[in-house]
């Protein structure tokens, strides 16, 4: 994306955010924070989890250097904040979402460089490519604050003082949320085309494969945890929707040459809104479904 389509996607994703807010209140982190064990359990699948498993998958399958690097360097980086909206739109914990989102991106500016260093050069395959890498903290700090803090803080005031606009609004700003994320995927798509066929025997498979296995880590581990549908809907989506962007922005100042890594994380950009907006569409539906069984066998009572 071109720095003009950057700030319009991150503007987008502050307008999401608060609505996504509106119907949040501190209760709710009070509640998580009472009951750490979701955000424990998504940070130990994102952070520790994820890399690891990919690491030595790229090790075993010997995966090409560039590939695997770009691999490693998604799995390495927090989860997203498209991951709030898609929780929201499955209906998962929201609260559980948000408070991981802002916790594994303040511990990214440290843990992102660390396991990037240590798992690329774990891969024998990747630790002669790997370079010295050091993260701009303050520019993802003042990111995480004004796509994520602000508008959050934000959409809670106004919804704790305005609850009827809140509750009028919501089914509105999740219409909207799928409009902007499908209308992003065909830009993306309708954009980059040729490059697309042209690459996608090599690295889409693995970047499909590779988003399905951070989906399945988040649900295993949340499932091992004993998390509710809800808690554990949240985590998944966490650990599977990964901050593509802030990989990008990576590679794009400190790996400018690196063609196949950037392929990775921008395949990783598209794709995860597919997949997200796709497993957050089936949580949807599944939850009204099961509301219409509950609704008939009341009523039959």
């Amino acid at each position: 994306m071109s720095p003009g389509a950057l700030l319009a996607l991150n503007a987008v994703l502050a307008f999401m955010m608060f609505g996504v807010s509106l119907g949040l209140r501190t209760a709710d982190f009070r509640r998580v924070l009472s009951r750490p064990v979701a955000p424990v359990t998504g940070l130990v699948a994102q952070f520790l989890l994820l890399p690891a498993i990919t690491c030595f998958g790229t090790w075993a399958l010997d995966i090409s250097p560039g590939l695997a690097l770009g691999m490693i360097l998604v799995a390495c980086c927090p989860g997203g904040t498209f991951s709030n909206v898609m929780t929201w739109i499955g209906r998962a914990n929201v609260a559980t979402s948000v408070s991981m989102t802002a916790i594994s991106s303040l511990a990214a500016v440290v843990l992102t460089p660390l396991n990037f260093a240590l798992y690329g050069s774990l891969n024998p395959h990747t630790r002669e490519a790997l370079q010295a890498i050091h993260l701009p903290a303050e520019n993802m700090v003042l990111m995480v604050v004004l796509v994520l803090a602000l508008p959050m803080a934000l959409g809670m005031v106004v919804g704790a003082h305005f609850p009827g606009f809140a509750w009028r609004s919501e089914r509105h700003f999740r219409t909207a949320s799928l409009g902007v994320f499908l209308l992003f995927v065909i830009i993306s798509f309708s954009k980059h085309w040729q490059t697309a066929l042209e690459i996608a025997g090599s690295v889409l498979v693995l970047v499909i494969a590779h988003n399905a296995v951070a989906f399945l880590i988040g649900d295993l581990a949340s499932r091992g945890a004993r998390l509710p549908q809800g808690d554990r809907r949240a985590v998944t989506m966490e650990v599977g929707i990964q901050n593509s962007g802030l990989a990008l922005a990576i590679l794009f100042t400190f790996y400018p040459g690196s063609g196949e890594m950037l392929v990775v994380a921008g395949f990783w950009g598209v794709w995860h809104l597919v997949s997200g907006l796709s497993l957050a569409g089936f949580w949807n539906y599944s939850n009204r479904r099961l509301a219409d069984v509950q609704e008939r066998v009341a009523d039959s009572v």
